[in-house]
């Protein structure tokens, strides 16, 4: 009985053993697999581009078939960084900006009303602008005109009229506009140079323009401040907005209608934020020259339309130069002491 049991255990033992064996033989389970290495995982190889990527991701140069001049850099941190700037404090400060100046505007009407005249209407005319001059005048204007309707729809279009015109109206529109604006710029430009050239002479500072800085040109008190062809706001207008803004805007609008003339990336990032900032302080400034040459000051429109102003318009706005536009000696070193000799009535 001893022996019997003996020999099962023996043969138990022996199962036990080849069990263990056959167990040792198996493949690891997939869990129990050591971990790729780094090395394998940064290899290129078909299906795999992850190294590829990785490399976009962090900016490094990669073979391109593309013939300008560019770098050889596939996706941009700088891009998305000019991304945010253009639809963020851009497009909302700048928004915001111009809706600031329009209400600030339309409560200044509605406290002070138009800018009247005291006297009357002589009926006598003085030449204000010629007919290079307004013309002049009439191409810059109606080019500023197209290219801030165009670039506000390209700006604030999608935020605006999109939900308004639906996506296929629109994208009609957001065509229409971007190619009228490319056309435009060049044209702008041009015409800001001449109108610079022709007006600088008139716009230089004479000594009355502090008087007129004091008295904020009288715009509150109702007074009327002497002053030469153009008065100190004019030539504010004339330096910061037209010349300065104006060459901003159309040298940066070059940078970007001509892509082709050696920029990069990133020189057509860096212009197309400053065109748009110039634009946006440029639309601005234009808001009060506009609302005074029409609804804001009783005939000033007239010197525009016809180029001729009444002697009674004259005096009371620009009083110094009605005295020499009638042969009368001013000096140009007047501070504004000197009293200009009234219109004579119109019988």
């Amino acid at each position: 009985m001893n022996s019997l049991t003996f020999a099962r255990a023996r043969r138990g033992l022996a199962l036990l053993a080849v069990t263990a064996c056959l167990a040792g033989a198996q493949p690891a389970l997939a869990a129990d697999a050591p971990p790729a290495t780094s090395e394998a995982a940064t290899l290129v190889q078909p299906g795999n581009n992850a190294a590829t990527f990785r490399d976009v991701r962090r900016g490094e140069n990669q073979s391109i078939t593309f013939q300008a001049p560019a770098d050889r850099t596939l996706i941009q941190a700088s891009g998305e960084r000019w991304r945010q700037l253009r639809n963020g404090p851009i497009t909302v400060w700048g928004g915001w900006m111009l809706v600031g100046v329009f209400i600030a505007l339309a409560a200044f009407y509605k406290l002070r009303g138009k800018i009247m005249l005291e006297g009357k209407p002589t009926g006598r005319l003085i030449e204000r602008f010629n007919s290079v001059e307004r013309m002049a005048h009439f191409v810059l204007a109606g080019c500023f005109v197209l290219l801030a309707l165009s670039g506000l729809t390209m700006l604030f279009g999608k935020h605006v009229l999109l939900p308004l015109m639906g996506h296929t109206l629109f994208g009609w529109l957001a065509w229409v506009a971007k190619n009228l604006h490319n056309l435009t710029g060049p044209l702008f430009f041009v015409s800001t140079l001449f109108f610079v050239a022709l007006f600088a002479r008139d716009n230089v500072w004479q000594r009355v323009d502090a008087l007129w800085i004091r008295k904020a040109g009288g715009l509150l008190s109702g007074e009327h401040v002497p002053s030469w062809r153009f008065n100190f706001g004019e030539k504010t207008w004339f330096w910061i907005g037209v010349t300065i803004l104006g060459l901003i805007v159309g040298i940066s609008g070059l940078v970007l209608d001509f892509p082709g003339l050696g920029q990069i990336r990133q020189d057509m990032q860096l212009a197309h934020l400053v065109h748009s900032v110039g634009a946006i302080l440029f639309m601005s400034l234009s808001l009060g020259h506009i609302y005074i040459g029409t609804i804001g000051m009783e005939r000033a429109i007239d010197g525009m339309k016809s180029g001729y102003v009444d002697e009674t318009w004259a005096l009371e706005h620009h009083a110094y130069w009605y005295e020499t536009a009638r042969g009368r000696k001013v000096s140009k070193d007047d501070d504004g002491t000197h009293t200009p000799a009234a219109a004579p009535n119109h019988h």
